[in-house]
């Protein structure tokens, strides 16, 4: 089962405080990107959050699921109408990306 675009949207518009969100079709699911940053995917409608040291301390108890069988784990996103710390997680996921890629 893939991701409805309605799902899709509805991820774009709780993350629309974090910056340039944009996302892009990926072996039938969707990536996520904030500002140029790939920093998750959507698949069969679950919201997916790359695992960083920034987001294992922003969630209190973590909950991880993988995007498809053998990736790696990722959070798992249960409550995407907590927009508040939503976009906190996206916003440290992107930094945390960013200072690892000019490491």
């Amino acid at each position: 089962m893939s991701c409805s675009m309605e799902f899709v949207q509805y991820v774009c518009e709780q993350l629309q405080g974090c910056g340039d969100i944009t996302y892009r079709r990926m072996f039938g699911e969707f990536g996520f990107y904030v500002d140029g940053v790939y920093i998750g995917a959507a698949c069969d409608n679950q919201l997916f959050i790359k695992v960083t040291d920034a987001g294992k301390k922003m969630i209190k108890d973590p909950v991880y699921g993988e995007m498809y069988p053998g990736a790696k784990p990722s959070f798992l996103i249960e409550n995407l109408q907590d927009k508040e710390l939503l976009e906190k997680l996206v916003l440290a996921t992107r930094n945390a990306l960013v200072k690892k890629k000019k490491v």
